[in-house]
């Protein structure tokens, strides 16, 4: 949110190509520019995002015998849709740095210093983050899960609701396309304030009906019921669930080397 390919991002893909020799590191860019690309962070409607990534994957020669995913914040929720519905080439480990993957119910503050976007967001989601234009529209809308009105969020969701397999009908494609890969990495950031709750970089979410109690994920029925293959994935030692001190992404890069890099990467 707020940040570009050639932002903050690019300083990962240069340390990446520094720690491994030969790697090739791509960022997915949306838009034409880098104004656009910005923009899209918050204008630009999940679905199609998830379509252009999975596009411009499949047309990289470069990435046709598989590739390793990392999800930035809601980059996370995006690599997940593009493992969830693209399939081919294959995603191989799929690393998710802070991702709200059962939402937000909250938007404390914005991180990076554009608090004229960030109080236009504020006032989209309290004038009604269901409202058909806001979920067409408003990136942080499609990750919002209202736990007191989970009926209108199921009907709603233009997104969220959809890969989470949150619905009556589930699509059972989700699950065995994510069973596919090598490894689901959640890190979760211990010091959160930003993604509220915090919990939801581990698939966790308050109890139905409130906003106290938050349920673990092995007590969800996200996980009993194994809507996404996350049960699965955990009893077959591929989900990993790594919890970091600091705020949203703040994490040292000695950190994302011994945990992220020399585990998953290299």
């Amino acid at each position: 949110m707020g940040d570009t390919s050639g932002g903050s991002i690019s300083q990962i893909k240069t340390f990446l190509e520094e720690e491994v020799p030969g790697i090739y590191v791509t960022s997915i860019r949306m838009g034409n520019n880098t104004e656009e690309d910005f923009l899209s962070s918050y204008f630009m409607n999940l679905n199609e995002q998830v379509s252009i990534a999975c596009r411009t994957i499949a047309s990289d020669p470069k990435l046709k015998n598989g590739y390793n995913a990392l999800g930035f914040s809601q980059g996370g929720q995006i690599v997940r849709a593009i493992a969830q519905r693209c399939p081919t080439p294959p995603m191989l480990n799929l690393i998710s740095i802070g991702g709200q993957h059962q939402g937000v119910y909250g938007l404390p503050r914005c991180f990076g210093d554009d608090s004229s976007i960030c109080d236009l967001v504020r006032r989209m989601l309290n004038h009604g983050a269901y409202i058909s234009y806001v979920q067409a529209n408003l990136v942080q809308a499609e990750y919002w899960h209202d736990p007191i009105q989970l009926d209108l969020y199921r009907e709603k969701s233009v997104f969220l609701a959809d890969i989470n397999n949150d619905r009556k009908t589930r699509n059972e494609t989700y699950k065995a396309n994510l069973l596919k890969l090598s490894n689901m990495v959640l890190v979760k950031f211990l010091n959160e304030t930003i993604v509220e709750p915090k919990e939801s970089e581990w698939f966790e979410f308050y109890a139905d009906g409130q906003t106290d109690k938050i349920v673990s994920l092995k007590d969800s029925p996200l996980y009993k019921e194994d809507w996404i293959g996350l049960k699965q994935l955990d009893e077959a030692g591929k989900l990993k669930r790594i919890a970091v001190e600091g705020d949203h992404l703040q994490f040292t890069l000695s950190w994302f080397k011994e945990n992220i890099v020399n585990v998953y990467l290299k």
